[in-house]
């Protein structure tokens, strides 16, 4: 027996977690699962069972026994209806807002146009640099080899279009694995990491202290 956190949800699924482990409860029940509220037996009762629960899994049969001594808080909470998840720094978000700040690759760049698109799939962001020379752009959230991969099948078939060629490529992430910035290095691709939150002006690198 132990403190534990017994949660009910609107699902009808049913988690049981300690005050440890992270998020992973010590043992659960997924729905469709149905719950009795059973009297304690004689010997139940004697070591100090106040109730038991039996869940048992609909589909699987499987069964889940609760025995409980004492209810120290019993709290139901309504939701509402849920919103969903949004996440925040995404590559779609990372490519609007580098192309609005197409110069953080350097001075006198220029955007020519994002999802650039070529036979075997969109280019990030296409622009030119300070000498006017293409540069094809791949944003990742976090760089690694197959993001590399991907840039290098592009620059290939873009440099074979006389309107683009030479086409220079930039690898662009907030997180580049150092495998994918040695090839990329290797294959004279440049690495650029993004600042996310410089990048909507939430923050200005410049007045750091470090």
């Amino acid at each position: 027996m132990a403190t534990r956190l017994i949660m009910l949800k609107a699902d009808g699924s049913i988690l049981i977690h300690s005050d440890g482990g992270s998020y992973k409860p010590l043992n659960w029940m997924t729905p469709p699962c149905t719950i009795r509220h059973l009297e304690p037996d004689a010997e139940q009762t004697a070591v100090g069972l106040a109730e038991v629960w039996e869940v048992s899994q609909t589909k699987t049969g499987d069964r889940l026994i609760i025995s409980i001594a004492e209810v120290i808080s019993d709290d139901t909470y309504e939701f509402g209806v849920d919103p969903g998840l949004v996440k925040d720094g995404v590559e779609a978000h990372l490519q609007e807002l580098l192309a609005e700040h197409i110069e953080t690759l350097g001075e006198g760049y220029s955007l020519v146009r994002r999802e650039y698109m070529t036979a075997i799939g969109p280019v990030d962001i296409l622009a030119r640099d300070h000498v006017e020379k293409s540069v094809a752009v791949e944003i990742k959230r976090r760089g690694d080899i197959d993001g590399v991969e991907q840039l290098t099948r592009y620059l290939e078939l873009m440099n074979r279009d006389p309107r683009l060629s030479p086409v220079q490529g930039i690898f662009a992430a907030q997180e580049i694995r150092p495998q994918a910035r040695t090839l990329a290095e290797d294959r004279g691709i440049r690495c650029v990491v993004l600042d996310y939150d410089a990048l909507r002006g939430m923050d200005d690198p410049e007045s750091r202290l470090f």
